[in-house]
């Protein structure tokens, strides 16, 4: 769990506290041991900080011992904080703090919790995490319906996870102005999966299949072609209709097919989630 201690700025680490604004947020509370509302601000302060994870610095100047860093910033009464972003002081407050207030001023200059969230799943996609970042998208996409990065953000997922079908759905909901160069790498992965999706011998099998729907050769044979190209949901479908029919067929081989689908798929895959479900239910 996070930790955080307040810094006591003094004369020496001033210039290098203002100067870490330039990456991080800094509240500089001034304070003094004689005044109770000082150390509840102090104790305010550090209870957001610790919520907030690391997305500012906080920081103290006890009037009494540091008057000369007092007088610099032009602290005239206490208590008083100022928010300094960028090296530049860009909010602050004097007299009387509530939490509410306290709040409010840094919830002006700081990431809210959703676009914390955010950021986290975005981290998730880029190491790679996609089922996890599935999961926290869908819900931040409810909150923030019609948001583009969020949306490529999950169809980049999808397309990870073999959801083809959804992924363009989500992609031809993108407005022009959205369509940057990561929605022209997606597009170009949904297609480049249509055409290795579609070969001649898929092509081929499907036409025998139509004429022959109750063939369970030629399905088996189709899902296993599907599964190659992963075109997975096409493929456990058929192979189910199979095992319904047959749970031996091809000596287990169906059955291990399905199965190795699914393993591939993951537990996250909602998908998987759903014929892994109807498979246990023929199983047991």
């Amino acid at each position: 769990m996070y930790q955080n201690v307040a810094l006591e700025l003094n004369e020496q680490n001033l210039q290098q506290i203002i100067d870490q604004s330039m990456q991080t947020p800094v509240a500089i509370s001034f304070w003094a041991p004689s005044m109770s509302e000082t150390l509840e601000v102090n104790a305010t302060l550090e209870k957001i900080a610790r919520e907030y994870q690391g997305q500012f610095t906080l920081a103290t100047v006890n009037c009494e011992t540091q008057q000369m860093v007092a007088s610099q910033f032009g602290v005239r009464g206490l208590p008083t904080v100022a928010l300094f972003k960028g090296g530049q002081p860009v909010d602050g407050s004097a007299g009387p703090q509530t939490e509410q207030s306290l709040r409010e001023m840094l919830n002006r200059h700081l990431p809210s919790p959703e676009e914390l969230q955010l950021q986290h799943a975005l981290a998730l996609v880029a190491s790679e995490d996609y089922n996890q970042a599935l999961a926290l998208l869908r819900q931040l996409a409810q909150k923030f319906p019609k948001n583009s990065t969020i949306e490529l953000a999950i169809a980049e997922c999808l397309i990870a996870a073999g959801l083809f079908d959804e992924a363009e759905l989500i992609l031809d909901t993108i407005p022009m102005q959205d369509q940057d160069a990561q929605y022209k790498g997606l597009i170009a992965k949904l297609e480049l999966h249509k055409q290795a999706g579609n070969s001649p011998e898929i092509q081929q099998l499907e036409q025998k299949f139509a004429t022959n729907p109750g063939d369970a050769n030629i399905a088996f044979e189709l899902a296993v072609q599907y599964s190659q190209v992963n075109r997975n949901e096409e493929a456990l479908a058929l192979l189910l209709e199979v095992l319904r029919r047959d749970l031996n067929f091809a000596d287990g081989s169906a059955k291990k097919t399905m199965m190795d689908i699914l393993a591939a798929l993951g537990q996250g895959n909602p998908i998987a989630a759903n014929y892994r479900r109807q498979l246990y239910s023929l199983l047991y």
